[in-house]
């Protein structure tokens, strides 16, 4: 049985890009298992499960009912704890990485030891490796700032996605009146998601963009490595990232 984690932070985490992929993993009979830096369940943005926000803004009625549900799966109360010293991520098919923009998801994105497990994990993703990873959104820049000791990101030599500038800026502008710079997960006058995964790769042209609205998700050629951009990309992300664990 094919094993996944999900590297979370508390609390932050987009719950279409939670849940739709904990769905399908279920669905496809892996073992799914959540870490948190302590080891304590996490909660996704309320933002997009509740309220006004959640009904323009946020998640599907679909995706709130199938939260409900990982909600209340042991995996989601009893999470692993990243810190742990026995903690290590060599016991998983795959890596999987949510993203979100409450400024609480810094705390996976910026933390060292999610950066140690991911320089030591990364590498095994090389084709013809047995491991892979996925992320969305914001989850490519815990990869974009996980840091060999030559300074170089683990992704440099990939092809990648993630949250286009312009989604975000439009996102950040239009809802700029009612939730501040709740789209700046960096605060406003912080760098685009898509400027700081293109400044770390060997060349800017290896992130690979779309505006449109279709699901767009983005294959490594040499890595077990799948990436798409926010929760429109969810169900083709998931499907792809069942796929490619199924032919390890």
């Amino acid at each position: 049985m094919a094993k996944i984690v999900f590297l979370m932070a508390d609390y932050g985490h987009d719950p279409t890009e939670t849940c739709g992929p904990y769905t399908a993993f279920k669905e496809a009979g892996f073992d799914v298992s959540f870490a948190t830096e302590a080891g304590k369940s996490p909660q996704c943005d309320t933002k997009m499960l509740e309220g006004l926000t959640q009904r323009l803004l946020g998640a599907s009625s679909s995706i709130v009912k199938n939260y409900r549900v990982m909600a209340e799966s042991e995996e989601w109360k009893n999470p692993l704890s990243w810190t742990d010293e026995h903690f290590t991520l060599d016991a998983f098919d795959l890596v999987f990485l949510p993203g979100g923009h409450d400024k609480a998801v810094t705390q996976v994105i910026d933390s060292e030891r999610v950066h140690q497990l991911l320089v030591d994990f990364f590498p095994k993703t090389k084709k013809p490796g047995k491991k892979a990873v996925g992320a969305v959104c914001h989850g490519v820049m815990v990869l974009s700032e996980t840091k060999y000791p030559d300074g170089s990101s683990v992704i440099r030599d990939c092809v990648t996605t993630a949250l286009p500038a312009r989604f975000e800026q439009l996102a950040f502008w239009g809802t700029r009146l009612f939730l501040g710079d709740y789209y700046k997960t960096y605060g406003a006058g912080s760098e685009n998601v898509e400027d700081s995964v293109r400044k770390v790769l060997a060349s800017p042209k290896q992130f690979k963009n779309s505006i449109g609205p279709s699901p767009f998700v983005v294959e490594d050629g040499n890595y077990n490595y799948v990436t798409a951009r926010f929760p429109g990309d969810v169900e083709l992300l998931s499907q792809k990232l069942v796929q490619l664990v199924q032919g390890l």
